[in-house]
């Protein structure tokens, strides 16, 4: 039985690391229906939004899609389409695995960080007004509900994947309520899972430990601006955006996606490097069960970059998104 996949191949490069990955979805001899929906910059004139209803209303049915990158535009234009799916998905948990790929050198050795971001509230709830003329005040909401949940989240993945230490990272001392309150959530999970290491680490303590030491942290957790911010600096660790893949998960529906940027200046010219997609889509896979093949596709993956021989611009290399491609396939 096939899986139905909601493909949204978003803007700039986004069609063509969504090619590509498509290919390496289907080499693995897998089954799945893509049902491919437009969204993004491409869509906006007609719909009046970056992420019209049909799309999500797609991704409601199929409880699963798989995402390139959409543009969102910088202080004016229409709100963030990555920010309205996962609020309007209830995609809780942000899932960003950052760890060290063979043949990519990087200021560190040994590193392998998940990020779990709560992915619905905080400062991106969005709640903003104009108090008076050059005066704007933007609403922090912090709930028991959405803490409860993204650190049970936390402590599942460690449980599931053998991790030992699970760091809440936080300003507390500063937002005593807010964060205060996401602290005491964390700290009641954590009462349940006896076998793993709970600390609270302040985010700018974390910060400069992440980039002295990184091979000290494990799985962190954090509200939804402390994640946005981590999570790239632990890609810068490990070789950037580019090769650091993404989910975004809920109770009813996920979505995986690349977090990088849409590149509109190598757009269309074959340059893109899909790595960071594909191993989303690694992640899809093991979302679905399909472990045994989430496996083989980072298997060949980490061959390719091994070898060296084929690569992309970005990663020292001269080949093209098909190229590589093509070398995972033969890879796989």
């Amino acid at each position: 039985m096939a899986h139905k996949v909601v493909l949204l191949p978003g803007d700039g490069i986004g069609p063509e690391i969504t090619a590509a990955t498509r290919r390496i979805l289907e080499a693995t001899g897998v089954k799945f229906e893509f049902e491919e929906h437009l969204c993004g910059q491409q869509v906006a004139e007609k719909y009046g939004t970056l992420l019209p209803d049909h799309v999500v209303e797609a991704l409601r049915r199929t409880g699963l899609g798989l995402k390139g990158p959409i543009g969102t535009p910088v202080a004016k234009g229409l709100p963030s389409a990555n920010v309205a799916l996962r609020k309007a998905g209830d995609l809780y948990a942000n899932f960003r695995p950052c760890r060290n790929l063979p043949g990519i050198k990087t200021p560190f050795e040994n590193v392998d960080l998940i990020i779990i971001r709560e992915n619905t509230e905080d400062l991106y709830s969005g709640l903003e007004h104009e108090v008076a003329p050059g005066v704007v005040e933007s609403i922090k909401v912090i709930t028991e509900k959405a803490s409860t949940r993204i650190a049970k989240f936390a402590f599942e993945t460690a449980k599931k994947l053998g991790r030992k230490r699970v760091s809440a990272i936080h300003k507390a001392n500063i937002m005593k309520l807010s964060d205060g309150l996401f602290l005491d959530c964390f700290r009641a999970v954590a009462k349940d899972y006896p076998g793993i290491q709970a600390d609270e680490v302040l985010v700018d303590h974390a910060c400069t430990d992440l980039v002295s030491s990184p091979q000290a942290y494990d799985v962190l957790v954090m509200e939804n601006l402390f994640g946005d911010i981590l999570s790239d600096l632990c890609a810068g660790l490990v070789g950037g955006l580019g090769v650091c893949p993404a989910g975004n998960i809920g109770e009813k529906a996920a979505v995986f996606e690349p977090v990088h940027g849409t590149a509109p200046d190598i757009a269309g010219q074959g340059k893109a490097n899909p790595t960071a997609m594909i191993l989303s889509a690694a992640m899809m896979l093991d979302h679905l069960g399909e472990s045994t093949a989430a496996g083989k596709v980072r298997v060949a993956v980490t061959k390719v970059l091994a070898d060296g021989k084929v690569r992309t611009g970005d990663l020292g290399g001269t080949a093209t998104t098909d190229q590589y491609t093509d070398a995972i396939c033969r890879a796989l």
